[in-house]
């Protein structure tokens, strides 16, 4: 929907504050694409699943080695730390739009009448039977 002219007004003088109070921010928002904060949380995140791996590898060290207790406890540790950034990762990399997919904006939640298939047949035929016996 495109702003009106009052709105594109006050957007543009508020622009222009912006940049007379502080030009350095005002750049640095400019140029900032949102492509490479994925692509940094992308590199994070593999480096928490590197991070994890090594923390599973050791507590299986440490349990055949030492305690058996300890070592359990940090192997999962080092699962969890490596499945949490597995799935964080891999958010970055759908909302980033690498691999050849267009970046994906939260989908909205359907509603009861947009379900396709068989719920929606099934819904139907109940419909006719309810106005059928009427």
């Amino acid at each position: 929907m495109p702003l009106s002219e009052h709105e594109q007004r006050m957007l543009d003088q508020i622009e222009q504050a912006l940049y007379a109070e502080d030009p350095k921010f005002a750049n640095t928002v400019r140029q900032t694409n949102p492509v490479v904060h994925h692509k940094r949380r992308i590199i994070k995140a593999g480096l928490g699943f590197v991070l994890g791996l090594v923390l599973m590898l050791t507590g299986l060290l440490l349990g055949s080695s030492t305690n058996m207790a300890v070592g359990v406890t940090v192997s999962v540790g080092g699962f969890l730390v490596m499945l949490t950034c597995l799935l964080w990762g891999l958010n970055a990399w759908r909302r980033a739009g690498i691999g050849g997919t267009e970046a994906v904006p939260d989908e909205p939640k359907r509603r009861k009448g947009d379900r396709p298939g068989m719920m929606n047949r099934f819904e139907e035929r109940w419909r006719r039977r309810q106005q059928g016996d009427e």
